[in-house]
């Protein structure tokens, strides 16, 4: 197979855990975040997302697993912060290997598709009857 040019179609990869416990793109962005940042209130502003919503996440990626992605320090003297761990670390390279992985098997099909893609099709929510176009 010979690999040309990328294809604008992107597969997304989600992974579903038992008891509805997803890990996917998000997550993986958020721990990235939390790498650069050093605390999941920047990594949620980052992401447009409230401190609530960041901790509901960190919290539920560290309930996932045998071993906690995030380790938090509550503010103080030194003030709060917030760490990936090496496990966490693991965890962002694992999955995007995995998504490359995924988009180097599907490279054909994606071709194909965008091969066969209609240019001028409206994003989703946009016009939907056929009359309204011109």
């Amino acid at each position: 197979m010979t690999q040309k040019e990328p294809t604008s179609l992107i597969p997304v990869l989600r992974i579903d855990f038992p008891h509805a416990e997803r890990l996917g793109r998000g997550k993986i962005a958020l721990l990235e975040h939390i790498r650069e940042t050093g605390s999941i209130s920047a990594a949620g502003r980052a992401m447009d997302m409230s401190y609530r919503r960041a901790w509901l996440l960190v919290s539920a990626l560290n309930g996932m697993f045998s071993q906690d992605a995030v380790l938090s320090q509550r503010g103080g003297k030194q003030g709060g912060g917030a760490l990936v761990t090496p496990f966490g670390e693991e965890l962002i390279r694992r999955f995007r290997a995995m998504e490359a992985k995924a988009a180097a098997a599907l490279f054909e099909e994606l071709a194909w598709l965008e091969s066969n893609r209609n240019p001028h099709a409206m994003p989703a929510g946009e016009l939907t009857d056929p009359a309204q176009r011109s």
